[in-house]
C-alpha cells in the first residue's frame, strides 16, 4: 500500500532544489528545504503518539510552517482538521468534541484559554505562531527528519473540513485521498497548469481553496507560490509581475 496524496504531490519532490515558495521576506524555501522541515513535524506528531487516522485539528496563523504540518499529516496518516482563526473557544469545543482530535495546535495568544479546552476532550495542545516559533516549531527542531511514509488507502480520509453550518452546526466533510488528488489531477487538466508556473499566494490555508486547490495543483506540476501571509493589496499588486496566475476570491477583485 502506498500514500497517494504524498506519493503524489510531495514525496516526488524531496530532492528538488527548485524554489517551492517564494516569501515576503525575500528568502525562497525549496522543495527539498520544505520537506525536511515537515519530515521533522511528521517525527514530531510520532512522538506524541499520533497514530495513522487520527484527527490533528489546526488553528493558527498562515506561514510556510502552517504548511509543513499539513505535510506532515501526510507523511504521518493523520487526518488534518483545518480550523478557521476567527473560531471562538466555544466553537472549538464543538469542533474537537465532534471530530475526536487528538491534537491541538494554536498560537500562543489562544493557547491558555484553549488549553482547558483540550483537556476535557483528552487532547493535547501545541502551540505554533506565524513567526515559525512556539512549542511545536522548537521541539521539532531538535528532532532528526521522519524518513518512514505512512500506508494509506485511497479511500482513507486525508482532512476533514467543517462546513459554514448555515441549516444547523457544522458538519465535518471527510475528504479522502481519491477526493483530493482527482481535484488537483483535473484543475491541473484544465487550466494547463505547468512547471513553469508560478501562482500568487494569497488565500487563506484553513480553507479548501487555499490549502487543497492552490498548494496540491501547484505541488502536483512543481510550480512556485509566492506566499503572502494574507491579502493586501499593495503587496499583491507588487507581487503581480512575478506571477503568472492566481487565485482568489470576490472580496479581493472587489
Amino acid at each position: 500500500m502506498s500514500n497517494p496524496l504524498y506519493d503524489s504531490l510531495l514525496g516526488k519532490h524531496r530532492d528538488a532544489t527548485k524554489p517551492f515558495l517564494l516569501l515576503a521576506s525575500g528568502e525562497a524555501l525549496t522543495y527539498r528545504g520544505f520537506l525536511t522541515l515537515s519530515a521533522r513535524y511528521a517525527a514530531l506528531l510520532t512522538a506524541h503518539g499520533i497514530t495513522p487516522g487520527e484527527r490533528v485539528a489546526v488553528q493558527v496563523e498562515k506561514s510556510p510552517e502552517a504548511l509543513a504540518l499539513y505535510a506532515a499529516c501526510l507523511q504521518t496518516g493523520a487526518i488534518y482538521l483545518p480550523l478557521n482563526t476567527a473560531y471562538t473557544a466555544d466553537e472549538l469545543g464543538y469542533f474537537l468534541e465532534d471530530s475526536g482530535a487528538r491534537m491541538l495546535v494554536c498560537d500562543s495568544t489562544k493557547a491558555p484559554d484553549l488549553a482547558s479546552l483540550a483537556a476535557k476532550f483528552d487532547c493535547k495542545v501545541l502551540i505554533l505562531d506565524a513567526d515559525g516559533t512556539g512549542t511545536l516549531a522548537d521541539a521539532a527542531r531538535e528532532v532528526l527528519p521522519a524518513v518512514e511514509i505512512a500506508a494509506r488507502d485511497e479511500d482513507d480520509v486525508a482532512a476533514i473540513l467543517y462546513t459554514s453550518g448555515t441549516t444547523g452546526r457544522s458538519k465535518g466533510a471527510m475528504l479522502t485521498h481519491r477526493n483530493l488528488l482527482s481535484n488537483a489531477e483535473a484543475l491541473v487538466s484544465a487550466w494547463h497548469i505547468s512547471e513553469h508556473d508560478v501562482l500568487l499566494h494569497a488565500l487563506p490555508i484553513f480553507h479548501s481553496h487555499g490549502l487543497f486547490v492552490a498548494t496540491h495543483v501547484t505541488l502536483a506540476v512543481g510550480g512556485s507560490m509566492i506566499f503572502q501571509p494574507r491579502f493586501d493589496p499593495d503587496a499583491v499588486f507588487a507581487a503581480l509581475p512575478r506571477a503568472t496566475t492566481m487565485m482568489g476570491v470576490p472580496t479581493f477583485y472587489t
